[in-house]
């Protein structure tokens, strides 16, 4: 059931799983890591270049890694994979904790508490959603760019978002028009943005920035419009700057000096004084692109394994 009473019946969920399950004496599964990944893996900070069995952390031995297509993503429940399109329920990001709890509780009924929630931008937003709205489920969380509110940068954006997509004449048609796939292009253009640092936009030429540029809207093809209106929506409403003190889980929350979409100074590290147990990291990439091959990221990996020398192995 969403927050807004409506109900949506034998959905769709896509899930992944790695590593092994380990089990208490009463057979519940006491190992559980969710993995809540960013939009685009492709500019992934986690998935590309953290691969969480090279960590000694995140050894598969430890941990029994579940990673859950988000409500509103559309290869889970969507208004694009519902067909429900422009009258697909409004969501918040509670709904979608809510969704990945109940698919756990029909699925894997044995778990009694999440070891930990690892998220990364909009998965960082749910990570904090979860540590805030059920605080006794889970250990710890690791957050990377997450924030308790949308920046006003993030804010203007999807206010263009949501403008573009409120211009598009046939966005309430029964038949999906290729002025919304055009739409979905210069949406596109605009996420783009935040997946680069101030330093590249200045320091890359006009056709190195085209040619990311394409690459990013080539992914983004398969994107609908109705999706993206959805989780834009839900963006907008996200706030948790006055819930950020019920955290309980031990917290390590990683920012990206310079990501455009969060600014470190003033939504990542005041986080200190309002989560009671955690560790904040700032992370100052080196080159130019924070996502290049040879960016050496051993101080976020050793921050990383020492937060979890931290954490009592189960």
């Amino acid at each position: 059931m969403f927050e807004s009473g409506r109900v949506l019946e034998n959905v769709n969920v896509a899930y992944v799983t790695s590593g092994t399950p380990k089990y208490d004496d009463e057979g519940n599964i006491i190992n559980v890591l969710i993995y809540s990944p960013t939009l685009q893996g492709q500019y992934s900070f986690f998935s590309n270049y953290l691969d969480l069995v090279e960590i000694e952390g995140f050894n598969e031995d430890d941990y029994f890694v579940i990673s859950i297509s988000s409500l509103g993503n559309p290869d889970s429940c969507s208004p694009s994979t519902t067909n429900l399109r422009h009258n697909f329920p409004e969501y918040t990001f509670k709904d979608r904790i809510n969704f990945k709890k109940q698919f756990l509780a029909e699925k894997f009924g044995n778990i009694k508490k999440i070891f930990g929630i690892i998220g990364e931008g909009v998965g960082g937003y749910e990570t904090f959603t979860w540590a805030c709205e059920y605080p006794d489920d889970m250990e710890f969380i690791i957050v990377l760019n997450g924030a308790s509110k949308v920046s006003g940068y993030s804010y203007v954006i999807a206010k263009c978002i949501e403008g573009i997509i409120e211009a598009s004449d046939n966005f309430y048609s029964d038949i999906y028009d290729a002025s919304l796939s055009k739409a979905v292009v210069t949406i596109s253009r605009l996420i783009f943005l935040g997946h680069f640092s101030e330093k590249v936009l200045e320091n890359l030429s006009f056709d190195e920035l085209d040619v990311f540029m394409e690459d990013y809207i080539d992914d983004s093809l398969s994107m609908d419009i109705y999706d993206f209106k959805f989780r834009n929506d839900c963006i907008l409403k996200y706030d948790l700057k006055d819930k950020m003190s019920d955290i309980k889980a031990k917290s390590l929350i990683i920012g990206i000096e310079g990501y455009l979409f969060i600014n470190v100074e003033t939504q990542i590290t005041p986080l200190a004084d309002k989560i009671k147990d955690s560790k904040i990291l700032i992370f100052h990439p080196k080159t130019e692109n924070y996502y290049e091959d040879d960016e050496d990221y051993s101080e976020i990996i050793s921050c990383i394994n020492s937060f979890l020398d931290t954490i009592k192995k189960v």
